[in-house]
């Protein structure tokens, strides 16, 4: 599913406006990403944690020619679904 039919999909389902719920997803996505800036940890009830991690660093070996490389420090983003997301997915 790509972003269009995602939008088309809850559009659909709450009978808002294509463009209306692409403005509320793109603010959810916003909202998300700024409070991600601001702590390292969100929780979303009934569907799950997303949160920052730091990748230290680390080095590794290019197996063609052995040559050894410094992959410096990272931030990523984690996520772990609610118990009852897992639920419903089984």
């Amino acid at each position: 599913m790509n972003n269009k039919d995602f939008i088309s999909a809850i559009a659909a389902r709450t009978g808002m406006t294509a463009k209306a719920t692409q403005k509320m997803a793109s603010a959810f996505v916003g909202s998300i990403a700024e409070k991600l800036d601001d702590d390292t940890q969100l929780a979303v009830q009934g569907f799950g944690t997303f949160e920052v991690k730091k990748k230290m660093e680390r080095v590794v070996v290019n197996p063609a020619n052995k040559q050894r490389k410094l992959i410096p420090p990272k931030l990523v983003l984690a996520f772990k679904p609610s118990a009852v997301l897992k639920e419903k997915m089984k």
